[in-house]
């Protein structure tokens, strides 16, 4: 008879994704991973899988909760050229960066997986952005220079740099300064 699980998937999740937040998937090892959750190893790997598979279930969680608090964002600004500016200071708040660009620093180019999940998170941040640039554009906030497309793409790549540059910014008005020279593009 298989053993039943007496711990909360979820929260395990949860531990598992900050450890791999702050040390990285590769300085990650098993035993962060069982001191982090309180499992054994053998408990992590029946449930869970391989380290790989735990890291891929982090990114996926993580991916949702990202998506959810930028709906939120979403759905609480009525000026689009906003929206962008909020969603950008939004992320300036986590000092570990934003765990799907630290990824794409260390294995996108290493793992077919990770590489297939990446640039579909990709794809679905440059469709939310042309979305907004499209509102934002129709509302009269974003300009026409540009069609929403390429915007959103700049906007995306703009958006993993400054996460990587608020990593190590302590200065409040240059995060500031970056954002509104992000945004001048679009006025």
């Amino acid at each position: 008879m298989p053993k039943t699980e007496t711990f909360d998937k979820d929260l395990v999740v949860q531990q598992v994704t900050e450890v791999f937040h702050t040390k990285s998937y590769t300085l990650t090892s098993m035993q962060d991973l069982v001191d982090a959750t309180g499992l054994n190893r053998s408990s992590i790997y029946n449930s869970f899988g391989s380290k790989l598979d735990l890291y891929m279930m982090c990114l996926k969680d993580y991916q949702s909760k990202s998506m959810d608090h930028i709906q939120g964002i979403i759905s609480s600004n009525s000026c689009h050229i906003n929206t962008i500016e909020r969603i950008f200071y939004s992320n300036a708040e986590c000092k570990n960066g934003c765990l799907i660009n630290n990824c794409v620093s260390e294995m996108a180019n290493q793992e077919d997986s990770i590489n297939t999940f990446l640039k579909n998170n990709d794809n679905g941040m440059i469709d939310l952005f042309k979305d907004i640039v499209e509102k934002g554009q129709k509302e009269g906030s974003i300009n026409n220079k540009k069609n929403a497309y390429d915007y959103a793409i700049y906007l995306v790549t703009a958006l993993k740099g400054f996460n990587l540059s608020t990593i190590l910014m302590d200065n409040k008005k240059d995060t500031q300064s970056i954002v509104k020279t992000i945004l001048s593009v679009l006025e």
